[in-house]
């Protein structure tokens, strides 16, 4: 049998947005150099606010010009080849309306043909697996991953809810990352309960920082400026610390809503010259501020997964982390060898009264060689690779 696999994503990094997919690409990498060929569709989202008539326009002209452009592909991680595909659609629509425009696309891109692959596995019940349903050969096996962090406000949607079932109907196995996305799923499909299982997120282990870290002095965000991440809180909790300790130093690495209000509370609070914003960066230089950081701090209100944290355990950097779902599945077992873990709330004093606990301990209540070795045997990349092909082709 050949090992083909393709795999479909509306979440993938690009040059104006090098963090968006980093997940599916990790997955990419770790996956693809086991089997014969691996393709990555990624489906990416292009929304404008405009009228219906020029929302028909860009439609008609979209699926004209799309077959026009062939099957064009380029590298991607692991020896994959990367085919992208913009879908134009009006913002503010349902999930179900974004999977058809999804669908759209794909049947346009692929003229209508069937997808030649043994394995196709997609990031997202819906859009992307609605969107390829009607381009899967009998024989080929259909897996899903879901990891929406919008995932019930999704469900709650009779038409997309409907589209979800029909997906989980024809595919062979759905894979969620932790148990707070599962649960979520056998809540509103308990029918399917037989397809679903845990798969996580496969991180790298292979890029170790130079030399340890001594002070947990400068502080780092990994992730988007939005109310989710808890960011302002971070910054609060940092001018506190910080009041204390004025060579401490913080980098905000990301983009969003609260870019603006968060430069003007740092100017309020006097940290212009301790508080970096970086914007979006590419994850290779992402990487290398996890190493060249003391601390990460990630204060989310929900997570399905949190890789960020993985990521920079990793990289042989302590972590400050809310209980937000993902981090106290991953970290089970090694909490205190990690970082800090603590509540969520609105406000900075769990942030500020964890952040005195980890420095207080800190190093000798920490051990990050045995967090490292734990975690790689969860989430390293051989592990992660291993569980794929299993289900995959087994």
């Amino acid at each position: 049998m050949t090992r083909t696999v393709v795999v479909v994503t509306p979440w993938y990094p690009t040059r104006l947005l090098p963090f968006r997919g980093s997940f599916v690409q990790a997955m990419v990498e770790a996956t693809a150099p086991s089997v014969d060929r691996m393709t990555v569709i990624h489906c990416d989202e292009w929304a404008a606010n405009v009228s219906d008539a020029k929302d028909r326009a860009i439609g008609r002209a979209h699926r004209v010009l799309l077959p026009l452009a062939g099957a064009l592909t380029s590298p991607t991680a692991g020896g994959a080849r990367l085919r992208y595909l913009p879908v134009p659609m009006q913002t503010g629509g349902s999930f179900a309306a974004t999977a058809v425009r999804h669908e759209a696309t794909l049947h346009a891109a692929l003229n209508g043909k069937k997808i030649d692959a043994a394995v196709v596995h997609v990031h997202e019940a819906v859009p992307s697996g609605w969107a390829l349903l009607n381009h899967l050969r009998p024989e080929t096996k259909l897996f899903v991953t879901e990891h929406a962090s919008f995932l019930e406000r999704l469900l709650d949607e009779p038409d997309s809810r409907c589209m979800y079932d029909k997906v989980l109907d024809r595919c062979d196995g759905l894979f969620t990352v932790g148990d707070g996305t599962r649960d979520i799923v056998l809540k509103a499909m308990p029918h399917h309960a037989r397809k679903v299982s845990l798969i996580p997120n496969p991180v790298s282990f292979d890029q170790p920082r130079e030399k340890p870290v001594t002070e947990l002095r400068r502080w780092l965000f990994l992730g988007g400026l939005i109310p989710r991440k808890g960011v302002n809180w971070l910054l609060e909790a940092f001018a506190k610390c910080r009041a204390e300790d004025p060579s401490m130093s913080l980098t905000i690495v990301g983009d969003g809503e609260l870019g603006g209000p968060l430069r003007h509370r740092a100017d309020e609070l006097g940290l212009q010259e301790s508080v970096t914003f970086t914007g979006s960066v590419s994850p290779e230089i992402a990487l290398r501020l996890m190493r060249e950081h003391d601390l990460l701090v990630h204060p989310s209100r929900w997570e399905s997964f949190g890789m960020t944290v993985i990521e920079a355990v990793a990289a042989g950097m302590p972590v400050l982390v809310t209980r937000c779902g993902g981090p106290e599945e991953t970290l089970k077992g090694i909490e205190d060898a990690a970082g800090e873990l603590v509540a969520v709330e609105d406000g900075d004093t769990s942030l500020v009264d964890g952040y005195h606990r980890l420095r207080d301990r800190f190093p000798q209540g920490l051990d990050l060689a045995r967090a490292q070795e734990v975690l790689n045997e969860r989430y390293g990349f051989p592990a992660v690779a291993r569980i794929h092909n299993r289900v995959w082709f087994e």
